[in-house]
């Protein structure tokens, strides 16, 4: 397909991301399906380093899924007495673009095994130590040849990571993202303890939706955290990040995040997080947390077609959980997302939403916000309420909805983009 306008949403410029102690990467031009850009990278991470991972929920998903569950025994039915090293082990990650290697069969079982080989040959170490994402076109059978000469040349690349061999990271792993996506923290876990640095890069732009969306996200960190930590920090930054998103309520085959410590800050004399208990736990999770929620903006500010980043904040449910289902209707609803796209204060169609959701709400005490201008309370529309306000407020790039549903305690919010003509251009043309 050729080549996508920049989201008006973009961020000025990709950011400058720290290099991480134990993480080397690269990137090549295999030629899978683009021309004349990187298409695979690979990170190769030092022994020793632990991984945690969160994927997809859908009932289909693609081979590399499988195969990276299996190495982190998160596959109820794979079998733990495999002869792989002890799950939540890395030394590498590859990820291609352009092709999922989704809905291929054997031949999708058999190519992750090929790459994984391959990357264990050129670094000396287990495929069982591969971890494996691809992103792209679902249903066509990945060119195993090209990829496995692809990597051969990127191994012979490898170098210490940088901020320069960052971007190129996030480049190459893009399908119709219109940029790259960066993210990082540095901080200390103790007052006494020297830095650590939390460095993520991202792709999505489309399929987007909780669960987790056509999205890939790899996380790196120096600091020594114990798998178990590391895995629970990643699973509580995910829930209130990637999977609050949405664009278009659509859930891939492919949806990965993974994170990765080194430990190489141990040598800088930083203890190892070994307990969910210990406080520099919390310090490491907020970090994490950060890190995803930055990447997570950045997918919804790159949504296909997208005009508008849109927060939608829903109060007053019976539980979180609740006030999470009613924000993601309001959130997916299409009717809802070509008002915003429109700048018509329609808050009609935040009723209709709220109303399907399926949660409790009470209608007569229902109140909504677009921006700071209260549309309705008391079920009914705002004496006073100015639309003119409203609708200055969706003229912007950046929209805040606000409801209260005057049942409970419960509330959420998620971030969403609005729905133009582009999306439609975008995905009608996506596999020319």
């Amino acid at each position: 397909m050729s080549e996508l306008t920049v989201s008006p949403l973009a961020p000025a410029a990709f950011p400058m991301l720290p290099a991480v102690g134990g993480v080397r990467l690269a990137t090549h031009a295999a030629g899978l399906r683009y021309q004349g850009r990187d298409d695979i990278w690979l990170a190769e991470v030092a022994d020793g380093t632990v991984v945690a991972g969160v994927f997809t929920k859908t009932l289909c998903p693609s081979a590399p899924v499988d195969w990276c569950r299996q190495l982190l025994d998160t596959d109820p039915n794979s079998d733990a007495d495999s002869g792989l090293v002890p799950p939540g082990r890395a030394r590498a990650v590859v990820c291609n673009s352009g092709n999922a290697n989704a809905f291929t069969g054997a031949a999708g079982t058999e190519a992750v095994q090929r790459t994984a080989a391959a990357v264990a040959d050129q670094l000396q170490i287990s495929p069982s130590e591969v971890f494996l994402a691809s992103t792209g076109v679902i249903g066509e059978a990945l060119p195993t040849e090209p990829l496995v000469a692809g990597l051969k040349v990127a191994a012979g690349g490898l170098a210490d990571s940088s901020p320069e061999s960052w971007a190129a990271s996030a480049h190459a792993i893009r399908t119709t993202d219109t940029f790259a996506k960066g993210a990082s923290v540095t901080l200390a876990l103790a007052a006494d303890e020297a830095p650590i640095a939390v460095v993520g890069i991202a792709k999505g732009s489309g399929m987007i939706a909780p669960d987790m969306a056509t999205m890939l996200g790899f996380v790196f960190t120096d600091a020594p955290v114990a798998q178990p930590v590391l895995q629970a920090l990643l699973s509580r930054a995910t829930d209130a990040s990637f999977n609050r998103i949405t664009v278009d309520s659509d859930t891939s085959t492919s949806d990965t995040v993974l994170a990765f410590a080194t430990g190489a800050a141990s040598g800088a004399g930083v203890a190892p997080v070994e307990s969910i208990d210990d406080p520099r736990a919390v310090a490491l999770g907020e970090a994490l947390a950060e890190v995803s929620l930055a990447l997570a903006h950045q997918i919804v500010r790159d949504g296909e077609g997208a005009t508008k980043f849109v927060e939608v904040t829903v109060t007053g449910a019976e539980s979180d959980a609740a006030a999470e289902v009613i924000a993601l209707a309001i959130g997916n609803s299409p009717l809802v997302k070509t008002a915003l796209a429109a700048e018509d204060a329609n808050w009609g169609r935040i009723v209709m939403a709220v109303g399907k959701a399926g949660e409790r709400a009470a209608r007569d005490a229902l109140a909504i916000w677009i921006g700071s201008e209260q549309c309705a309370e008391h079920g009914m529309v705002r004496p006073g309420y100015s639309e003119a306000a409203a609708t200055e407020h969706l003229r912007g790039d950046e929209v805040v909805l606000r409801v209260d549903v005057g049942v409970g305690d419960g509330e959420a919010t998620i971030w969403t983009c609005d729905l133009t003509h582009g999306y439609i251009d975008i995905n009608a043309g996506y596999r020319s």
